[in-house]
């Protein structure tokens, strides 16, 4: 079941970083967070690449395209970008946040930890800021921190799908089967539409044969 609940942290991660955060604390259609968008077209990238080439002063084209690297599953090219936008922008608390997930998913824990508790500082309580930071301490074994944390989120923010999902994910890794799908079934309830619950619903129906249910 260790291996399981590792395979479903990675998935988690992975969620994390490949959505885009536009409203904070939005729950529902809205990466951490939430939805994960569609594939970047070749010419879109290509634009972006080009505009970034030309002008490397502009904060939006900057963002657009470490978004655009972090869909195609280009961690160490986003950071770069991204990294520019905060230059530009360093109280874009969303900026902060894809830079986190970015720095995370190209194994730089430390400077992932650092981008997402510089965008609570600016947006304390923000949701998916403390999901993500969770989630990097729960991947590095800091569990009862990342817990913690997410405990709080679920407290003061009851409709943080992403709380649930990690949660799931530690009940999961705990041994606490019924748990973990009950918290996999929050997320389905608030978020439907958001990758974390489609991660959610595969997840269910592996625990569930995994443990015979």
């Amino acid at each position: 079941m260790k291996r399981l609940s590792l395979v479903l942290l990675a998935g988690c991660a992975v969620l994390c970083l490949a959505s885009p955060l536009l409203a904070a604390d939005k729950p529902a259609a809205a990466k951490p967070a939430a939805a994960k968008p569609a594939a970047a077209p070749v010419d879109t990238l290509g634009m972006l690449e080009r505009a970034v080439a030309k002008d490397s002063t502009k904060f939006d084209n900057l963002y657009k395209l470490g978004l655009a690297y972090i869909d195609r599953d280009r961690p160490a090219d986003a950071a770069r970008v991204l990294g520019k936008a905060v230059e530009i922008r360093p109280n874009d608390v969303r900026a902060l946040v894809n830079l986190g997930a970015a720095y995370d998913a190209s194994g730089a824990t430390g400077a992932a930890q650092d981008s997402y508790r510089k965008a609570l500082k600016l947006s304390p309580g923000d949701s998916l800021a403390s999901c993500r930071l969770a989630s990097s301490l729960y991947a590095q074994g800091q569990q009862t921190q990342a817990v913690e944390m997410l405990r709080q989120v679920i407290k003061d923010k009851p409709r943080a799908h992403c709380a649930y999902f990690t949660m799931g994910v530690a009940f999961a890794d705990a041994g606490i089967y019924r748990e973990a799908i009950r918290m996999w079934q929050k997320v389905i309830e608030i978020a439907p539409e958001s990758s974390e619950a489609a991660s959610a619903k595969e997840s269910i129906e592996v625990l569930k044969k995994f443990v015979g249910m």
